[in-house]
């Protein structure tokens, strides 16, 4: 892996991460208040899950 995927993976990361955000920003304050109102043990349910998910997919793409 050189620079040049790292700056591209994290663009691709950004650009998804703002889709929602421009597309239907009523939906992501509320998705946001929800997630804000679950136990610290849930949300590191949900980071173990998307990590486990990106190596997956990860290990795929090799």
């Amino acid at each position: 892996m050189n620079g040049e995927t790292l700056l591209t993976a994290l663009g691709l990361v950004f650009i998804f991460e703002g889709l929602l955000p421009l597309l239907g920003p009523a939906v992501w304050r509320r998705t946001f208040s929800q997630l804000l109102q679950l136990h610290d043990g849930q949300i590191r349910f949900f980071g173990l899950l998307a990590l486990v998910l990106g190596l997956v997919l990860m290990a795929l793409a090799l």
